[in-house]
């Protein structure tokens, strides 16, 4: 309550008192002597939250700006402890697969389990270079039909550098020269892994881990190096 409801208040009851009781109050100073009049209790509350004084616009920036300023030094202490200059060796970025040698991968595999048929290039039958020459057409790429032509094609790589995609030959039944060709599908540390069409039985997948294909490796070559 304000001060001035206070003291229309007192004037009123010192009013009521007066003509209720024949007397005359004429000033507060009276009106405590005689009993009738006490000093609220929320006046002095009043006082004080008078007496506060608040805190001006500049200083109350200043805060702020302050504490903006602290949680920024927090802020870039917690990224800095993220954040490390020192190079990590055991990070390996490797090149991106070429896109046509996994498109030919993805359709090679579709001949899986077709029989082999010697001079056969199509789902009915086929042999390893016919099983080859199949996809390369699917693509439009011209290859030699045999897989001694095919050895002559490209770039040959040695075998810790094979990627997927390219063409693996062998000399297979004690031959001295290249009789046999598969597609690499996968290499797992020194292990090639290779779709090809097989005598016994046709278009499967084969490991140089075998011990028939690591005695018969020839070489590796890149054909598809320029697409």
């Amino acid at each position: 309550m304000s001060i001035t409801k206070n003291l229309s208040f007192t004037f009123i009851l010192l009013f009521t008192f007066a003509f209720g009781h024949s007397q005359i109050v004429t000033s507060k100073k009276e009106a405590v002597k005689k009993g009738i009049y006490q000093k609220p209790a929320s006046d002095s509350k009043n006082d004080v939250a008078m007496n506060v004084e608040k805190p001006s616009k500049k200083s109350s920036k200043k805060a702020d700006a302050k504490n903006a300023k602290s949680n920024s030094a927090v802020a870039n202490a917690n990224l800095k402890a993220v954040i490390s200059d020192v190079e990590d060796e055991d990070i390996i970025i490797s090149k991106p697969e070429n896109y046509v040698a996994k498109q030919m991968i993805n359709n090679a595999m579709e001949f899986l389990g077709v029989r082999y048929r010697g001079g056969g290039t199509s789902p009915d039958g086929m042999d390893c270079s016919g099983m080859v020459t199949a996809v390369y057409n699917l693509f439009d790429i011209s290859i030699p039909r045999s897989s001694r032509d095919m050895a002559t094609v490209g770039e040959k790589v040695d075998s810790s550098s094979v990627k997927k995609g390219d063409l693996i030959f062998f000399k297979t039944n004690g031959k001295r020269v290249i009789n046999h060709v598969g597609m690499v599908v996968d290499i797992i540390g020194d292990e090639i892994k290779f779709i090809h069409s097989s005598t016994s039985k046709g278009v499967i997948i084969s490991s140089t881990k075998e011990s028939y294909y690591k005695k018969a490796f020839a070489q590796v070559n890149r054909v598809l190096s320029n697409l």
